[in-house]
């Protein structure tokens, strides 16, 4: 009965990590597709506004009777507010003004993992087992084939853009927050923790907001039905759907094993990038998903313990 309960904690982790992974994918899409109608830290601020908003009739009754424990972790809640809600779209979206779509997930897929599974060794004292190493080291081959399109010519030339750092500042951002996500109280829900978060997040962007909105120079919003859909999108399927999914698949699975599955994040943001932005589509992206898709699967095998 054990052994039952937790391969069906396994399989419902992987499943909602996979969920979340979908979602974001198209995150990276829209940063580069409304680039020129919106400013970066506006539509971080609409999203995580919208998202605030959403959750208010589903996560206040809750909230109200939680509050005090919110209250008495309020360190934890202020960083995974600012590395995971203030910091880590916004570098996106600003990323988005700069380079490709697919570079972002590229960089930004190659380099969360590693940071996040770094910093869990590190400070929550994870172990690494053999097929864990293995998984990973596959995982980066597969993003290097992509990166370098199967040539170490181009690999050797390659250079961070101010784009890529941005993107690159970003990852690391998300990493953090991966990490201090464990630290969750648990005797708080899911709802009002991501309510909390989110309104945290929309406040530390809002002044920043302001002052972007006054700053000459910048492109003033340009509203459409484009724009608007987008920013439903990343508020609420990106937002409070994926980040539900996120967490309860770290609580499951766990950080390192989690995510790794950021990895596939990429592979579905190179198709809608090709469906969406006419981007082309070849046998190196193919490859690369492949080889992607086999380390997640060598990292998540479990070890016998005996």
């Amino acid at each position: 009965m054990i052994k039952r309960i937790n391969i069906s904690n396994n399989l419902q982790g992987v499943l909602l990590a996979l969920i979340a992974v979908v979602l974001w994918s198209g995150n990276f899409i829209i940063s580069r597709k409304v680039s020129t109608q919106i400013s970066p830290v506006s539509l971080a601020f609409y999203r995580w506004l919208t998202a605030s908003i959403v959750l208010i009739p589903f996560a206040w009754k809750p909230f109200a009777i939680e509050y005090r424990i919110a209250k008495k972790h309020w360190k934890i809640f202020f960083w995974l507010s600012l590395t995971g809600i203030a910091l880590f779209n916004t570098f996106v979206y600003i990323a988005g003004h700069y380079t490709s779509a697919i570079n972002m997930a590229l960089i930004g897929t190659t380099s969360s993992p590693i940071f996040a599974t770094a910093m869990a060794v590190i400070f929550l004292k994870e172990r690494l087992g053999i097929y864990r190493i293995a998984g990973i080291f596959i995982c980066i081959m597969g993003i290097l084939l992509l990166l370098s399109k199967g040539s170490w010519a181009v690999l050797a030339a390659f250079h961070f853009s101010t784009g890529d750092l941005w993107i690159l500042a970003g990852a690391f951002s998300f990493a953090i927050y991966n990490v201090l996500i464990s630290k969750k109280p648990s005797e708080m829900s899911s709802l009002s923790f991501l309510f909390i978060l989110f309104t945290l997040g929309t406040l530390m962007l809002f002044p920043f907001y302001l002052i972007e909105q006054n700053m000459s120079g910048l492109t003033h919003t340009q509203w459409d039905s484009v724009l608007i859909s987008s920013i439903i999108y990343i508020g609420l399927g990106a937002s409070v759907f994926a980040f539900w999914c996120w967490n309860i698949a770290i609580k499951k699975i766990g950080t390192g094993s989690t995510v790794l599955f950021g990895n596939l994040i990429v592979v579905f943001s190179t198709l809608e990038a090709v469906v969406l932005l006419g981007e082309e589509i070849t046998t190196i992206h193919i490859l690369s998903g492949v080889i992607v898709i086999i380390g997640l699967i060598i990292a998540n095998i479990k070890t016998k313990k005996y």
